[in-house]
């Protein structure tokens, strides 16, 4: 395990925003702040996150906008809602990055491409992937992270029953991750 010196000085760390970060709205997206929910835990798990890392990034997939059901003004004001709450509790999230692209779209900006990992290296040049963690929830985000050359945390929610997440440490909440640093 690096030690937290390292991190703080030299590490990012990169979170998916659904299933992470939040509740998943059942059978649907996010669309308003008022759906938007942290999970047990979270808040604080920023709290104790920047206090390691020296850059906390969110990565996330948001083809609701390409579907037409939000807007990205929309999407701005659950996420300024959340960067809120972050700060209020002592935490802190460096930039957010979404792609609205719909997944049949030829080419997107969808994880697990790198089109985000390249937003984030484009305006933060200094950005080592190698020295990052990638955490989420789902397939597509470990791959995301693996394609990146990341190290990956995999977040198994109740609602997530992905299992085929061989050799990558799985932690129950972002707040359990947060405390094993």
């Amino acid at each position: 395990m690096i030690n937290r010196t390292e991190l703080k000085n030299n590490w990012s760390v990169f979170l998916d925003r659904d299933g992470v970060i939040n509740k998943p709205f059942p059978g649907g997206y996010v669309r308003k702040p008022s759906e938007f929910t942290f999970l047990p835990g979270s808040l604080f798990a920023f709290n104790l996150l920047s206090n390691i890392f020296k850059n906390i990034f969110i990565v996330t997939n948001q083809q609701g906008i390409g579907k037409g059901i939000m807007t990205i003004r929309e999407l701005e004001d659950i996420h300024r809602q959340m960067l809120g709450k972050i700060k209020e509790n002592g935490g802190r999230i460096d930039r957010i990055f979404f792609c609205p692209d719909l997944a049949s779209k030829k080419p997107n900006c969808r994880k697990p491409g790198l089109a985000m990992a390249q937003m984030v290296k484009k305006e933060f040049p200094a950005i080592d992937f190698r020295k990052s963690y990638m955490v989420g929830d789902s397939l597509s985000d470990m791959e995301f992270g693996k394609n990146a050359e990341m190290q990956c945390v995999f977040i198994r929610s109740n609602d997530n029953d992905e299992t085929n997440v061989s050799n990558i440490p799985v932690y129950s909440s972002l707040l359990e991750f947060a405390r094993t640093l």
